[in-house]
C-alpha cells in the first residue's frame, strides 16, 4: 500500500487525543480478566459501548482536546503516510471518506463526515466511556470512529494476524462500514441483544466487512475532492492477503478458540474467519456496495 509522496494531508477528519486526560467518568472496560473478556467475547471492530451492554451509565464526557495534537502538526503529505503509522490512518480516513463522499450520494442519500478519534488507554464517547480492551469501534451517537493504535500491535500478537499497513487500512475501513450502516439505518438492527451465526448482530459485522472490501477496490481510483490527484497509487495483492489475514484472526470462532479453547456458535457477534472473509472479498471483488446485503 502506497501513497502519493506530494499528495496532502487532511487532518482535520482525525482528532488525537493520545496522552490527553479523560474528564470524569470511569472507564468501562479495564485491563487484566476483564479486558480479556471482552476480546474473548469479539468485541472487535464493533459499535459503541452502549450497544454493547458495557457503558458505564449516564452522559459520558467527550474526549479532551490534546494540547499538542501530533498529527496535526506531523501528518501533512503522503510521505509521512508512507513513513508513519499515525500518518498513514490520516490518509486511510481521507480515502475511505472521499470514496464515501463520492459513492454515498449516487446511490441517493446525503453523506456526513465522521472523525476518527486517535485515543491512547481510555476515552470518553457519546457512546459511554471506554478503554482500549474494547477495540476500534463506531460510537452513532457522536458519528465518530474511535482507535488505539496499539491494537494493531495486539492484532499480531494476541490475535495471530499477519499485520502490515493495509490490515490496519482494513480495520479503519470497517468503521467506517458502520459509519454507512449508521446513515442508511441498518446499524440499529444489531441492537436486538440476540447473538448466533445467524444473528442480525453477525450480519452486520459482515456488512462492513464488505463495505471495507467496496473501499478497497476503489482505493486507487478515487481522486481527492479538492485536489483531483490520487491519494494512494498502490494496492498489491500481498495488500489484501493482508486484510484477509486480518478479517480471519477476528472471526468469533478464532477469537474463541484461542481463548477459551472452544468454538460456541451460539455466542457469535461478528461472524466465523471464513465468513469476515468472504464478505470482505465479496466486496473487493465486485465493488459494489449493492452486493453487500447480508440481510438476505
Amino acid at each position: 500500500m502506497q501513497f502519493d509522496d506530494d499528495a496532502d494531508l487532511d487532518t482535520s477528519e482525525v482528532r488525537d487525543v493520545r496522552g490527553s486526560r479523560v474528564p470524569g467518568g470511569r472507564a468501562t472496560v479495564g485491563g487484566g480478566i476483564i479486558g480479556l473478556i471482552a476480546l474473548v467475547l469479539g468485541v472487535i471492530f464493533g459499535v459503541g459501548p452502549d450497544q454493547l451492554g458495557l457503558s458505564s451509565g449516564g452522559d459520558a464526557p467527550a474526549a479532551s482536546s490534546s494540547s499538542a495534537a501530533q498529527v496535526d502538526q506531523s501528518c501533512r503529505k503522503g510521505s509521512d503516510a508512507n513513513a508513519r503509522q499515525d500518518c498513514r490512518i490520516v490518509a486511510v480516513v481521507n480515502s475511505v471518506q472521499d470514496y464515501w463522499r463520492g459513492e454515498y450520494p449516487r446511490r441517493g442519500g446525503t453523506y456526513g463526515n465522521a472523525t476518527t478519534v486517535m485515543f491512547s488507554q481510555r476515552v470518553g464517547t457519546a457512546c459511554g466511556s471506554a478503554t482500549s480492551a474494547v477495540g476500534p469501534f463506531y460510537c452513532p451517537g457522536d458519528r465518530q470512529v474511535y482507535l488505539d493504535l496499539g491494537f494493531f500491535d495486539e492484532l499480531r500478537t494476541k490475535f495471530g494476524s499477519s499485520g502490515g499497513p493495509f490490515a490496519q487500512a482494513y480495520v479503519v475501513a470497517h468503521e467506517y462500514g458502520h459509519h454507512i450502516q449508521n446513515l442508511m439505518g441498518t446499524l440499529s438492527r444489531a441492537q436486538d441483544g440476540r447473538t448466533g451465526a445467524n444473528s442480525n448482530a453477525v450480519r452486520v459485522e459482515l456488512q462492513a466487512d464488505c463495505y471495507a472490501g467496496v473501499w478497497a477496490r476503489h482505493a486507487t481510483t478515487t481522486p481527492d475532492e479538492k485536489t483531483g490527484r490520487l491519494l494512494m497509487t498502490s494496492l498489491t495483492d500481498d495488500d489484501i492477503r493482508d486484510g484477509l489475514d486480518a478479517a480471519a484472526a477476528v472471526g468469533d470462532d478464532r477469537i474463541q478458540e484461542r481463548f477459551q479453547g472452544r468454538v460456541t456458535p451460539e455466542n457469535w457477534t461478528h461472524g466465523s474467519a471464513a465468513q469476515r472473509q468472504q464478505w470482505f472479498y465479496e466486496g473487493y471483488r465486485t465493488g459494489d456496495m449493492a452486493r453487500c446485503n447480508t440481510f438476505r
